[in-house]
């Protein structure tokens, strides 16, 4: 019995055991032999061998061509009703890097050994043998090693393979990977392999917005988050692709609220809060919702006696610089959408007290509203530790009905059209108005409703009158 029983490992194995039976080398490759070595059960298991890719494809009943020029393939299985896709690469060696992301051409190889030394860091340059891993031999006796991958896992560093500059020029993605790996794994970064990220960080600007923002959002998002934006800082990675958070640094702030320290303190703090698996939209909205500090950074005026560091409009420009840095990294509408919303109403948790139901209904119904619970609990969490706020909001939240915080509106544009208001843009203030009282409990009919308008409004005629006028 194997002693790893996913769909993946399963799929992988049967793979490996049928390119061998047909004569060529196979062995799992990447990061699921990082995993194992780490004690860590891989998610995914990539399988490397000397056989083509056209060798693959006919082996396997169902193949799916993804990169069939650079020598990979998906094998398609089911196993136990589940579809499983396994990456299959073809030894290879690389040429020149000339777009610095994919190599002009490939040169396919039956040597694991040049195989590996064309990737990107030692602890990624390992090889497994399946078969004899699968009988029970032990791991380390399984691996095949020629880039030092295990001396560095154990030491906890990131390296790169051969000459640094070489593999940053190749695939200049590599230097944000070598900072996501660092953080998620808890390593340091090689002193040589820092060097070169640092010399060649300008040219992160070659790869496409898409892959920068996916590799960014990996790093908020795999449980080490503070750690992945300071080690973007060491490099010098984040001025070059977030010059408004690097902005952030030295931005003092009221002690009074916030002891902690600055605008950059503050949220990398924030970051910590951040666990493993958390959604982009909250990941985001965490690092940039008080982006608009820096440019609105007011200090005390001598003047007054007691004076305090002010943000006035903080909120309304961090949208805007916000929308900015999304549209720059091409976030999806969507997106972008709920990471402003999550920047806009930051600040209205201090109100939530004093605000009336209907306001408070509303605040509560915003979309995905726990990630707004979710941030001002870190939010306060990172500065003055009062959660009173968090509490009200979380207990409204969590014990009133959908119903109750949105329901079905007793008044809508038809029915004043049947009392005889004519469409105008009243119609707007009419219906808020309604809604306003039907959320605060003072109507429950659609005739008080219809009575309410025509209290505050008049009757269509005067209300028409006053529209004209």
């Amino acid at each position: 019995m194997s002693r790893i029983e996913s769909p993946e490992y399963r799929a992988a194995l049967h793979i490996a055991e049928r390119l061998r039976a047909l004569g060529h080398a196979a062995y799992f490759a990447g990061g699921c032999v990082r995993d194992l070595l780490l004690g860590r059960t891989p998610q995914d298991f990539d399988v490397a061998t000397a056989a083509t890719p056209d060798i693959v494809q006919h082996a396997f009943p169902h193949t799916e061509a993804v990169g069939a020029h650079f020598g990979v393939i998906l094998v398609i299985d089911k196993i136990d009703g589940q579809r499983i896709a396994t990456e299959v690469a073809t030894f290879r060696s690389d040429g020149a890097y000339s777009d610095g992301r994919r190599p002009d051409a490939v040169r396919f190889s039956t040597d694991p050994a040049a195989d590996v030394k064309r990737r990107d860091f030692t602890i990624n340059g390992l090889l497994l043998d399946p078969i004899a891993f699968d009988r029970g031999e032990p791991l380390a006796s399984c691996v095949f090693d020629v880039v030092g991958g295990q001396a560095d896992l154990a030491a906890g560093i990131i390296r790169a393979i051969g000459d640094p500059a070489l593999r940053f020029t190749e695939d200049k993605l590599r230097m944000l990977r070598a900072v996501r790996f660092a953080a998620r794994l808890g390593f340091g970064i090689e002193p040589k392999t820092m060097a070169a990220i640092r010399s060649h960080a300008a040219e992160i600007h070659q790869v496409s917005c898409e892959r920068i923002r996916d590799e960014l959002t990996k790093i908020l998002t795999e449980g080490a988050a503070r750690r992945g934006f300071e080690l973007l800082d060491e490099t010098g990675l984040l001025s070059e692709l977030l010059p408004e958070v690097k902005k952030m640094q030295g931005v003092a702030q009221p002690p009074q609220f916030h002891p902690e320290g600055d605008v950059w303190i503050h949220t990398l703090m924030l970051l910590e809060h951040l666990p493993a698996g958390a959604s982009a939209t909250l990941a985001w909205g965490m690092l940039l919702h008080d982006i608009g500090k820096p440019a609105t950074f007011t200090p005390p005026d001598p003047a007054r006696p007691g004076d305090r560091i002010r943000f006035n409009g903080h909120v309304e420009v961090g949208v805007a610089i916000a929308r900015a840095i999304l549209t720059r990294l091409r976030f999806s509408n969507e997106e972008c959408s709920q990471i402003l919303a999550l920047i806009k109403h930051h600040m209205q948790f201090g109100d939530v007290r004093k605000m009336k139901q209907s306001t408070l209904k509303r605040f509560l119904r915003l979309p995905h509203f726990e990630e707004h619970l979710a941030l001002h609990h870190a939010d306060v969490m990172s500065s003055h530790g009062l959660l009173d706020m968090y509490a009200y909001a979380k207990e409204n939240y969590e014990h009133m009905s959908a119903d109750e915080i949105k329901p079905r509106l007793l008044l809508n544009g038809e029915d004043l059209i049947a009392a005889g208001y004519r469409p105008g843009p009243r119609f707007r203030e009419m219906l808020t108005a309604a809604e306003d009282a039907q959320l605060e409990g003072s109507i429950a009919t659609k005739e008080e409703a219809v009575k309410l308008v025509q209290q505050r409004f008049g009757s269509p005629d005067t209300a028409m009158k006053v529209a004209s006028a």
